[in-house]
């Protein structure tokens, strides 16, 4: 028996952020670039939304601190999320600690956290995953028209890192029926997306990743990926190498595969400053991906894999 778990309401396709009636009241929370790209005008929301645009790459809890601190005396109707994961995730976690509605808007589309029960935060500069039934959005909205004129290397990390929850939650311990079939189904449209250039896919691949790994778990590729983030390797770029190398140990059906979109990408290749003891130790310590994984994962393993990585010169030498 398995349950599945989402946003009460997805709403998609072009036009979808400029067309829905947001709350009055709302707090908008989002990235300093959000007025200059022009997404805030776009949302259309009314003047009584409150906006906060100072969320970092990789936030922490402390942002979510100062942000219930900056904003005690006042009593928001809504929380809105407009970004990347790290926007969302502070959405999340604040409409979770505030326990109000919550509207997610991805800009992206490669975490997706618009429609998960997970949100991720550093604590004393480690991420730590916080799950929860109550971080789940009431509404997703996916909208085409912020993939327009997104940078190259912010598109090559968000959807890297959808095709490697794609991917590792199908072959998770924890997959069921119905997520193998959502991962399998994203992992081709990201793929179409990837190769023919279609927004429409990226969007729906995303969109269907997010509910899939949502319901079941990633796996030793996400284990590995944030010893490199917390050095400042940005999290897709690490995930195309950890997750290429861990699709490797773990036989899985999509190595191949996936290593052709990191060839098509062109990730460059990344390096460990941490001891590998040190570092195998800590990743040990990520139970909810490494326990989920298909093949036994014991510290030799890790610590032979990272040297994989730190003497490789790109993906084809994994």
């Amino acid at each position: 028996m398995f349950s599945i778990k989402q946003p009460n309401q997805i709403v998609i396709g072009k036009g979808s952020a400029h067309n829905f009636q947001y709350p009055n009241n709302s707090l908008l929370i989002t990235s300093k670039g959000a007025k200059s790209r022009g997404w805030i005008k776009y949302l259309d929301v009314d003047e009584s939304v409150t906006i906060y645009d100072q969320v970092e790459n990789n936030p922490s809890m402390d942002t979510v601190k100062k942000i219930l601190k900056e904003f005690s005396n006042l009593n928001f109707s809504c929380i809105i999320g407009l970004g990347g994961g790290s926007c969302l995730d502070v959405a999340k976690y604040l409409g979770y600690e505030l326990k109000k509605h919550k509207i997610l808007i991805p800009t992206t589309f490669g975490s997706g956290s618009e429609v998960t029960r997970i949100s991720v935060l550093k604590i004393n500069g480690k991420k730590k995953s916080f799950h929860s039934d109550d971080l789940i959005a009431n509404v997703a909205i996916e909208d085409t028209y912020f993939l327009k004129n997104m940078p190259r290397e912010i598109f090559n990390n968000s959807v890297i890192d959808s095709c490697a929850q794609a991917t590792e939650a199908y072959d998770s311990k924890n997959s069921n029926p119905y997520t193998k079939f959502l991962c399998k189904t994203a992992f081709e449209k990201l793929e179409r997306g990837i190769f023919n250039n279609d927004n429409e896919s990226i969007v729906l691949g995303s969109l269907y990743t997010g509910l899939g790994f949502g319901n079941s778990s990633t796996t030793l590729g996400h284990a590995l990926s944030y010893v490199f983030s917390n050095e400042g390797i940005s999290h897709g770029h690490a995930l195309a190498h950890t997750t290429t190398i861990a699709h490797k140990f773990n036989n899985s059906i999509f190595t191949k595969r996936f290593l052709e979109i990191v060839k098509k990408l062109n990730f460059q290749p990344i390096r460990l400053k941490q001891n590998f003891n040190e570092a195998a130790e800590l990743i040990l310590l990520d139970k909810k991906h490494l326990d989920n994984n298909p093949k036994t994962v014991r510290k030799n393993d890790i610590i032979n894999l990272l040297k994989q990585l730190n003497e490789s010169d790109g993906v084809s030498d994994l």
